[in-house]
């Protein structure tokens, strides 16, 4: 059995959540590539493309961070390099809130502050922080201070944050945004989600968003892979939703919500959007 190097794992680990390492894994999962015929092509691709890189487009909010993080719906245990990615836009800094944050109570009441509601913006784009993202990605910092930080969040809320390495103490990570689906058909309102669920209003919009999208494409007769192959989402996620659209057929108050949802939710212009997503493939 050989010495096990934990930095050098860290640091493997740590690039296969990069563009470069989530084109790799393409390369030699998707199309067999050997890695020595992946790492040649990642190479003539940046050779062909580095003159374009960050001409043309467009900038995100201040404050707004891009990184690769592990889908929500790859389960614990698998390792790293193996998973599926998903390149997540997340906003740090928030502008004078956060300026007053850093300049009292400081850095470190900053990131607390930050990390649960960061974690849930991952979550509402499909994917999964670890302690690392946080640490190296996010927060520049050190593990343990990451650790330290979400010990002390532990202590002072029970709930579990939606972190890679807690997603079997909070069940399956889905329930989390199923949740937020059902509070909505029972007529809560998104500040009272927020306020329940510790959910930002973006988070909260993504979830309902996907749903009535997934109500709409099964109106359209499409079936659970198809959904879940044109809203990049886990088909466990998608039998979870289809059963709630079932459900509100039982219950009056379900069904007039979701009717309203369908009505004033993203409903026609993304409809329009899907249809010619399914036309053209």
């Amino acid at each position: 059995m050989g010495v096990r190097h934990p930095k050098q794992e860290r640091l493997l680990r740590l690039e296969a959540k990069s563009l470069d390492g989530e084109l790799r894994e393409v390369l030699t999962a998707g199309l067999a590539c050997s890695p020595f015929e992946a790492e040649a092509v990642l190479d003539a691709v940046k050779q062909v493309y580095a003159p374009l890189w960050g001409q043309g487009g467009v900038p995100g909010r201040p404050g707004e961070i891009s990184l690769v993080a592990v889908s929500a719906d790859e389960p614990a245990g698998k390792p790293i390099a193996a998973c599926e990615k998903r390149t997540i836009s997340l906003r740090l800094h928030r502008g004078a809130e956060d300026d007053r944050l850093l300049e009292e109570p400081g850095p470190r009441g900053f990131r607390r502050a930050r990390l649960p509601e960061l974690c849930q913006q991952a979550l509402s784009q499909g994917a999964l922080l670890t302690r690392e993202d946080l640490a190296f990605r996010l927060f520049f910092v050190g593990l343990r201070t990451i650790s330290r930080d979400l010990a002390w969040l532990r202590g002072h809320d029970d709930r579990p944050l939606p972190l890679r390495s807690t997603v079997q103490d909070i069940g399956p990570v889905l329930s989390h945004r199923v949740e937020v689906v059902q509070l909505a058909l029972e007529g809560k309102t998104t500040s009272e989600i927020c306020r329940t669920l510790r959910h930002s209003p973006e988070a909260v919009s993504n979830y309902l968003g996907t749903f009535v999208r997934c109500a709409q494409l099964e109106r359209e007769g499409l079936d659970v892979g198809q959904i879940a192959f044109l809203l990049r989402r886990g088909r466990g996620l998608i039998e979870r939703y289809l059963e709630l659209v079932r459900g509100c057929a039982q219950q009056k108050l379900w069904s007039a919500q979701l009717q309203r949802m369908l009505e004033l939710g993203s409903g026609g212009r993304e409809k329009k959007a899907v249809r010619g997503d399914i036309h053209g493939r």
